[in-house]
Order: C-alpha cells, then sequence, then structure tokens
C-alpha cells in the first residue's frame, strides 16, 4: 500500500492511501475533537466537531471523512475552527435538555469534557426546551431522549458490530429523534439482544444502564476494538 505525505498544524506526517486526515492526525498525537466517532465504527460526519481547514479548499471539511492526498496542508486548530466547534457544542446544549448535575453520566460525558475544554461556561442562544421522554421500558437499559445529541453512535454499532440494526432515526431537523425497531418501546423490541453495547458507545447520558445514580455511570469501548481486530484476524473462524 502505497504511502503519502501531508503538513498537519506544521508537521510533515505519513499516512496511508485511504486513511482520512483525522486517523492520521490522531495516530500522530493531534487530537481533534469529536463526537460522532468512535474506533472500530464507519464515519458519518454528524456531529461537525472534527472539520478543519485545508489549503485550497474554500468550505471546512470534515476530517473523519476525507481521505489524506499527496501534499495536502491541514490546519486543525485555528481561530476560526475553535470559534466553530465552540458554537457547536453551544447549539448542541441549547437543543436538548442537558442538565449535568442529575445526569449518570456527570465527570464522564464527552459533552461535557468538549464543553469544558472549549471555554463554555454559558450558552449564548436560546435554550428551546424540548418535552422529550425516557423510555425505561427495557429490563436493564434506559434511553433518555433529553441529553440524546443524535451522533448515531448506538445506530451504527447495533448495525455493525452486533447485526441487530435495531436502533434508526426517525423525523427530520429538529424533530428527529432515535427509534427502535419501528418505534416501539425499547423493552417490546423484537430485535434487541440486550448485548449493551449501544450503552457503551453512547458519548453523554441518553443510553444508560438502570440502577445507576448522578455520577455513578462508567462506560468501556474496549469491547469494540476487541471485537473488530478478531474479525479481521478470522480468530472466530474455526
Amino acid at each position: 500500500m502505497s504511502v503519502k505525505t501531508l503538513e498537519i498544524d506544521g508537521r510533515m506526517l505519513t499516512g496511508r492511501t485511504g486513511e482520512t486526515v483525522f486517523a492520521v492526525a490522531w495516530d500522530h498525537g493531534i487530537q481533534i475533537p469529536r463526537l460522532c466517532h468512535v474506533g472500530g465504527l464507519s464515519d458519518v460526519g454528524a456531529c461537525r466537531l472534527c472539520l478543519v481547514e485545508i489549503e485550497g479548499r474554500k468550505r471546512l471539511q470534515a476530517s473523519c471523512l476525507t481521505l489524506i492526498e499527496e501534499g495536502m496542508v491541514v490546519k486543525t486548530a485555528t481561530p476560526k475552527l475553535k470559534s466553530h466547534r465552540k458554537l457547536i457544542v453551544e447549539l448542541l446544549l441549547a437543543e436538548r435538555n442537558h442538565v449535568c448535575s442529575v445526569c449518570v453520566m456527570n465527570g464522564e460525558c464527552e459533552l461535557q469534557d468538549l464543553a469544558a475544554s472549549h471555554g463554555v461556561d454559558h450558552v449564548r442562544l436560546r435554550y428551546q426546551f424540548p418535552s422529550l421522554p425516557v423510555d425505561t421500558s427495557h429490563e436493564r437499559f434506559g434511553i433518555d431522549h433529553n441529553r440524546c445529541i443524535l451522533c448515531t453512535r448506538c445506530v451504527r454499532v447495533c448495525d455493525e458490530v452486533e447485526g441487530a440494526h435495531t436502533w434508526d432515526v426517525c423525523g427530520r431537523g429538529t424533530a428527529s429523534h432515535i427509534i427502535s425497531d419501528l418505534g416501539e418501546p425499547w423493552g417490546e423490541s423484537d430485535t434487541c439482544t440486550s448485548c449493551g453495547k449501544c450503552v457503551q458507545v453512547c458519548p453523554t447520558g441518553a443510553l444508560f444502564s438502570k440502577g445507576k445514580t448522578v455520577a455513578e455511570m462508567r462506560k468501556d469501548r474496549g469491547f469494540l476494538k476487541y471485537i473488530v481486530t478478531a474479525r479481521e484476524k478470522k480468530q472466530w473462524i474455526g
């Protein structure tokens, strides 16, 4: 496989043909912010936090979907990008009902961490305060739509890793929301295997294990690397 050389934030780096700007940057210690990306799943560019500036291109590019090219010059942390990311975080906080003090993921939430790292100490936008349900019909888990950021990690892990495709996105625009099967309560789903993979990859407290109180929820995505690596090496094929 051929190798390409590009410049990211003033550093000359190399990557394999077919790799994304995001992957090469992270492989070399340049941590571009993200919420929808998680290693082992396909990228969809949903959160728009990983946008970067590429010399010669007028628009900002989603680094998780942009393949590297020979001689490419990329900037990941310009004032324009920092301002853009801060606004995105504020939009996410204003769109739903994120009250950290009563969330099971308080202190372990990726959205909360991004808000802190980008200096979001207040939101300059009008809060929407939507009236959204909490589905606790499942025996072991629950989904709180008030905390969902529509990153679709749950949809992708259920489809690509578990193979059940219980989750999907319904509606358009601000009416978009995650549904199980064709809109049935999660506990009545015929396809859910109760594996809990969706809960573990969720970046916020939208998907949670029952019985967890404030700041008790911990999530571990290590299983993804184990499963994906084992499948690539065909370790489970006799």
